[in-house]
């Protein structure tokens, strides 16, 4: 039987439709939410991401502060900009779009900006609130893989998840996120020994590889009826591909998400939720996930 796939479009609509009402309400308490976007350099990608983050923004209500900057821009000048950020009441969220430029230290530049501003929940403050189950501010994709298995009521309890990824941005994060949900978790990568045994046991599996040139996850390496999260993304022929081979997959899996129209836009839909997080929070005012903001 085939499985069902897990449309990230649709959840990411809906947490967009909450996000509307929070703006809404966070407005009649004079609260404009905004989020300051810092890339640097001209890289394509990287112009694209930010370009898109700014049209979400856009979309449902949240204001933007654009900052470009060249290619050669020193770690102390956006060290000063990012305490100007902090400084300023009007910015909620600062966002400094990765890859950074070879010159720049990522985790110096990370920890310059405020917890109550890190709206991609990757701060060294974050990330232990992270660890101790306390965070309010969480990374954006792990949060979305979340999200999309709490609408389809895809219970993690007691299961065995399996994650191929132990990156900051990723697989550490989903680990804490996934533990706190009572899984039992297994952190897999690429100096793992005979993986695919460790995938076939998992009956939640994510993969977050992202090369398809060296690694594709096939239907013979995942358990019947396992949930299955692609949060690989490259480019094959000029079309955007995950690290799952999609279409014998979901034959064997329960649910899998594609790629593009899975996590991606639920990474996007979590940076708004954490920016409306973080401008409830300015005013102790604290947006709580599906619920809209109060007083």
């Amino acid at each position: 039987m085939t499985g069902q796939k897990l449309d990230g479009i649709l959840v990411a609509n809906t947490v967009k439709d909450r996000i509307r009402i929070s703006v809404e309400e966070l407005g009649k308490e004079g609260i404009e939410p905004c989020l300051a976007t810092i890339l640097i350099g001209e890289d394509p990608a990287s112009t694209s991401y930010v370009t898109s983050k700014q049209k979400d923004c856009a979309d449902v209500g949240i204001h933007t502060k654009d900052h470009r900057l060249p290619q050669n821009f020193s770690q102390a000048e956006l060290g000063e900009l990012i305490e100007l950020l902090n400084r300023d009441k009007t910015v909620h969220g600062i966002l400094v779009q990765l890859p950074l430029p070879k010159q720049l230290d990522e985790f110096e530049v990370i920890s310059k900006i405020s917890p109550v501003k890190d709206v991609d929940g990757l701060t060294p403050f974050n990330s232990g609130l992270l660890a101790s189950e306390r965070a309010l501010l969480k990374p954006c994709t792990p949060s979305g893989i979340m999200e999309i298995l709490d609408f389809y009521k895809i219970n993690v309890a007691g299961r065995h998840a399996v994650i191929i990824n132990r990156s900051n941005l990723v697989g550490k994060p989903l680990y804490h996120l996934m533990l706190e949900k009572d899984a039992t978790v297994t952190t897999c990568h690429s100096k793992t020994p005979d993986l695919k045994s460790f995938c076939l046991d998992a009956d939640i599996l994510v993969s977050a590889v992202g090369n398809r040139d060296k690694f594709t996850l096939t239907a013979d390496m995942v358990k019947e009826d396992a949930v299955v999260i692609d949060v690989g993304t490259s480019r094959i022929a000029g079309r955007v591909s995950g690290d799952v081979d999609y279409p014998n997959v979901i034959e064997k899996a329960s649910y899998v998400t594609p790629v593009p129209g899975g996590v991606g836009p639920m990474t996007r839909a979590m940076l708004l939720k954490n920016t409306i997080t973080a401008a409830s929070t300015s005013k102790e005012i604290v947006a709580h996930g599906r619920e809209s903001t109060s007083p």
